[in-house]
């Protein structure tokens, strides 16, 4: 039977992801509006950005954090671009964003001592293949696959290369392990359900010191300039950005980081999607039209959920619209090039409830489509 009981929010993309839950733009702090990001209201609002961030995260000392231009996207590109060149480079790949990194490795930046770490959508590649003299690029977890990493434990503790991890679905919803990361990126429209265009990059000292030791010998663009003389520009990471930022946004952001700490901070925010997965575990687990594109439980992620269906894709697409037109799901169809299936994000700004309340319509839109 059509289910009576609909998900209070149907927002369940993958990106911009849904609003914290109880979210009113009407009390943000909008100060800052109309001024100046170089104005002392504005360079306090930003350098608080850095500086929260880097505290509700609780990263190491000495690790730095900055704003910058382009989503997370940007942030992975000023790092690429900045920092590889002078050692081999081993590539960890499973889905299209990594695909997109190795790309520009190979194709952009032209580098020889390439290594190719791939695996198709589903699977993780071989991570102890790391060379610990090589610089490290990977995605934490797979935003068009569903597939995580499970730990660092393949990232060595003696290692001379950096690992440069893009996080930006894993950020706010699974443990990271701060001392085995040089540069982490995420931006805020994902775990937080901020607003988008804007980057996080977080650097660790041994970052820092390949960014003064070492100059590319390729030309870098003005918002990829993170050095002067040799040195790091320490302002880029205590709030002085190198474009000008939506000051609306960081108001966004900020209001995220409060809601954060007054929830019990990270380790309730990984509570809450791992709470998330669970509930469609349960549901795949009794039912066997349904089932996790990745391949090994341990590397299911817990944000980006992705699920394979026993239909024709033209039947997916038609699953997709009519949960869509019921008003009890949106946006929630796989990635265009990853396999047909959903894609259903359970970051920590998705309520357990509205999730439970979506698996009936998941069987009652599957019974429709496959008649």
């Amino acid at each position: 039977m059509k289910p009576t009981q609909k998900p209070a929010n149907p927002n369940f993309s993958s990106g911009p992801c849904s609003k914290r839950p109880g979210y009113d733009v009407s009390t943000l702090d909008l100060t800052t509006l109309g001024r100046s990001h170089r104005a002392a209201i504005g360079k306090a609002a930003l350098k608080r950005v850095c500086e929260e961030t880097a505290r509700v995260l609780g990263l190491p000392e000495g690790y730095r954090v900055g704003v910058v231009p382009a989503s997370d996207t940007g942030a992975v590109e000023m790092a690429l671009w900045s920092m590889l060149g002078p050692r081999p480079v081993d590539v960890f790949s499973w889905e299209s964003f990594g695909q997109g990194w190795l790309t520009d490795i190979v194709k952009q930046l032209k580098l020889d001592q390439v290594n190719d770490y791939g695996a198709d959508y589903g699977k993780l590649p071989e991570l102890n293949l790391a060379d610990p003299t090589h610089d490290i690029v990977f995605t934490w977890n797979g935003t068009t696959s569903g597939v995580k990493v499970p730990h660092a434990n393949w990232i060595s503790d003696s290692r001379e290369g950096l690992t440069i991890c893009d996080a930006t679905s894993a950020v706010f919803a699974m443990e990271m392990p701060w001392q085995k990361l040089d540069v982490v990126t995420f931006s805020w429209q994902k775990v937080l359900g901020g607003e988008g265009a804007h980057g996080m990059l977080i650097l660790s000292p041994r970052a820092v010191e390949r960014l003064e030791t070492y100059t590319p010998p390729w030309p870098l663009p003005k918002i990829f300039r993170m050095t002067k003389g040799g040195k790091l520009i320490e302002d880029i990471f205590k709030g002085a950005t190198i474009n000008t930022p939506s000051m609306l946004c960081v108001a966004d952001y900020l209001d995220s980081l409060d809601w954060v700490k007054s929830i019990g901070g990270v380790q309730a925010t990984v509570r809450r999607s791992n709470d998330n997965l669970a509930v469609i575990e349960q549901f795949v687990a009794t039912h066997d039209w349904i089932s996790f594109l990745a391949e090994d439980p341990i590397n299911r992620s817990s944000t980006s959920i992705c699920l394979t269906l026993s239909l024709e894709a033209d039947q997916v697409k038609q699953l997709v619209k009519l949960l869509d037109a019921e008003g009890v799901a949106y946006d929630i169809g796989a990635y265009r090039d990853a396999p047909a299936g959903l894609r259903i994000w359970g970051g920590a700004t998705v309520e357990k409830t509205d999730l439970e309340a979506l698996m009936p319509w998941l069987e009652w839109g599957y019974r429709e489509v496959s008649r």
